[in-house]
């Protein structure tokens, strides 16, 4: 994998070009392109991930400082900021979401292995959102409220590698719940949401799917107590029931029995009303469930730290939803080579290695191997460490 190459190219010959080849050719990505295909306009925007570049200037000047390691690295001739933008403007960002996708589908069948915080076989997803705040005049096509724009990024977070299976980029006024109806239910696999996404009819349809969810009641849930079984209140569990929705509306979208798990944190002396359709499962293992979603709050929180997607490059929709894609596609990528090279390191101090290695030529080993281990690097404590990645 090395062979003289430097840190920047080994991370990109771990890409499936031919992949990327067939989705630039059915988007007609280098149609009438004269400078900078996509496969460079990929590279120069994973570079400006890899290495936190602030502008399309930034971009430019630091790959022209390496004018005889361009050719190398991918590139055929220098990068202007003009046409990079142009190429942000122009190529169709489906490409990039596409690539993405295929992405996800190598990390997840690397990471399917991995353990969860509960004891299930089960696939667990966890699901929300997150919104990037823009500025209304820059960014009048994400108009959000009366004075601002923003972009929601959904996702669904498949906890075994923390690896997101599904992401859907929409303008900040789309309610979360919507995000449901975009989803594909796995027979078998559990779904984590917050009270956002409560709405019976489509939490029914995950039924009717063979999926189970966990979620937290509203405070205005109408629904009575069917039969309760017995539970150990010293686990904080206090209730453990089957209930019957009596809302005119929700008995009609969600006619059969829901389980409800009243649960009392011993900390914080807050209690917790969960849902589920799950009944084979302790009512322990339901709260320990809903507490396992607090790992896509910290995957929003990393990316949003490490990679560069609150200051966009361009100020289109396209150059927004392509800066977007290529960032998720590079935090999966560098999960990709640490799961492939047996790194262990976290993703975090791969991140902050390949930002100021990219030029060298080393193999990717021999510079993670020569850096002190995770537990001995100096971190800012308001730095997030993603679960050792």
């Amino acid at each position: 994998m090395y062979a003289g190459k430097t840190i920047f190219s080994q991370l990109m010959d771990c890409l499936p070009w031919s992949t990327f080849t067939r989705l630039v050719a059915r988007y007609d990505g280098d149609n009438s392109v004269h400078a900078l295909p996509c496969a460079e306009q990929y590279r120069a925007m994973a570079f400006a991930q890899l290495t936190y570049r602030e502008s399309l200037r930034d971009i430019e000047a630091c790959l022209s400082a390496q004018p005889a390691k361009l050719y190398h690295m991918g590139f055929r001739g220098s990068v202007r900021r003009s046409t990079l933008a142009d190429a942000n403007q122009t190529r169709d960002w489906h490409i990039y979401a596409e690539f993405a996708q295929r992405l996800i589908a190598q990390a997840r069948r690397l990471y399917v292995g991995e353990s969860l915080s509960v004891d299930l076989k089960n696939t667990v997803y966890a699901l929300d959102s997150t919104t990037i705040d823009l500025c209304l005049s820059l960014f009048p096509w994400a108009h959000f409220r009366s004075t601002k724009a923003a972009v929601k990024m959904h996702t669904l977070l498949d906890l075994r590698g923390n690896i997101p299976s599904f992401i859907h980029v929409s303008d900040g006024k789309l309610h979360d719940v919507h995000a449901l109806d975009m989803l594909v239910p796995e027979a078998g696999a559990i779904y984590v949401m917050d009270r956002g996404y409560v709405d019976f009819a489509r939490l029914y349809g995950l039924h009717q799917a063979g999926a189970f969810f966990v979620t937290r009641a509203k405070s205005n849930l109408n629904a009575h107590r069917v039969y309760s079984a017995a539970t150990a209140r010293t686990t904080g569990v206090i209730a453990d029931q089957t209930i019957t929705l009596d809302g005119y509306y929700t008995s009609r979208d969600y006619p059969v029995h829901l389980r409800r798990v009243r649960f009392r944190d011993p900390q914080t002396g807050k209690t917790l009303v969960f849902l589920t359709n799950h009944t084979a499962v302790p009512a322990l293992t339901i709260c320990d469930l809903y507490k396992s979603r607090w790992q896509v709050e910290l995957f929003f929180k990393w990316i949003k730290q490490h990679l560069r997607i609150k200051k966009f490059y361009g100020t289109s929709e396209n150059a927004v939803k392509t800066q977007i894609w290529i960032a998720v596609s590079v935090y999966v990528l560098v999960a990709i080579v640490r799961k492939r090279l047996k790194l262990d390191v976290s993703l975090y101090t791969l991140m902050q290695v390949f930002s100021v290695t990219v030029f060298e030529k080393a193999s990717i080993e021999s510079i993670i191997f020569q850096t002190p281990d995770s537990s001995g690097l100096v971190m800012d404590g308001n730095q997030l460490n993603l679960f050792g990645f």
